[in-house]
């Protein structure tokens, strides 16, 4: 019998593959927090994705969110909590995500995984979208939409690749938000579109779209919105990945 559940978080992947086909993801040991819908699907999509999983939720009973085919650990827990970190495999995790149902647990469980533990790849939901800026100050990505929360937290945790935003009727010019390595913080625009022979058109800095000038300096957390020729979209992903000194 097929596991119903395991199949419905399935949907997610395609997408999130097809803009991360440029190189192999490496494999990490990842910690949700909450196992309401976003969590489930989010554990089930990482676990298809060969990475190990660790789902931490006060309740037990949410667990059955999980189906029974999913292989990584269920612990019972408040998930800002120093020994249930612990017991989830914190000390070991390349990833973090807090997708409880609580705004000010997200955030607190979030700022614990990074400055605690010093988990890299951090992201918490929060409900509150005017709110969001005032956590993404305190340097922890957050994601405020609903409709994209999945997509999104996938994005942030395994980030690689581009997201197309736009691509004109003969599909030859696209606008494309692509990831960009920290190795490029502290650098001008300037010297990334002339390393990438592209125009950054855009960036989203602290949940505020901005149009750079060639004396902007990039800074941690910026989103850069990239036109290009589609053709071109490979090696700039790779770049933008790599860093400066490369």
């Amino acid at each position: 019998m097929i596991d119903t559940k395991r199949q419905e978080a399935r949907a997610l992947l395609p997408c999130w593959r097809a803009q991360n086909t440029t190189e192999e993801t490496r494999q990490l040991h990842i910690v949700i927090m909450g196992c309401g819908r976003v969590g489930s699907a989010l554990a089930l999509s990482m676990e298809d994705l060969g990475h190990s999983v660790a789902v931490v939720d006060q309740d037990p009973n949410a667990f059955r969110r999980l189906g029974t085919g999913f292989a990584g650990r269920r612990v019972t827990g408040t998930g800002f909590d120093r020994d249930t970190l612990i017991e989830s495999g914190i000390e070991d995790a390349g990833a973090f995500a807090a997708v409880s149902s609580g705004d000010n647990s997200n955030i607190l469980a979030a700022r614990v995984a990074r400055e605690t533990f010093g988990v890299e790849n951090v992201v918490a939901r929060i409900y509150d979208p005017r709110r969001a800026e005032i956590y993404q100050r305190l340097g922890i990505p957050t994601v405020a939409t609903v409709r994209w929360t999945a997509d999104q937290m996938l994005r942030r945790l395994l980030p690689a690749g581009a997201e197309e935003h736009w691509r004109d009727p003969s599909g030859t010019v696209v606008l494309a938000e692509v990831h960009l390595s920290p190795a490029w913080v502290g650098h001008r625009v300037s010297r990334l579109e002339e390393a990438a022979g592209v125009r950054i058109a855009a960036l989203t800095r602290l949940g505020h779209g901005m149009l750079p000038s060639n004396d902007t300096v990039l800074q941690e957390g910026d989103l850069a919105h990239v036109a290009l020729t589609a053709d071109d979209l490979p090696k700039v992903e790779g770049i933008f990945a790599k860093g400066p000194e490369h």
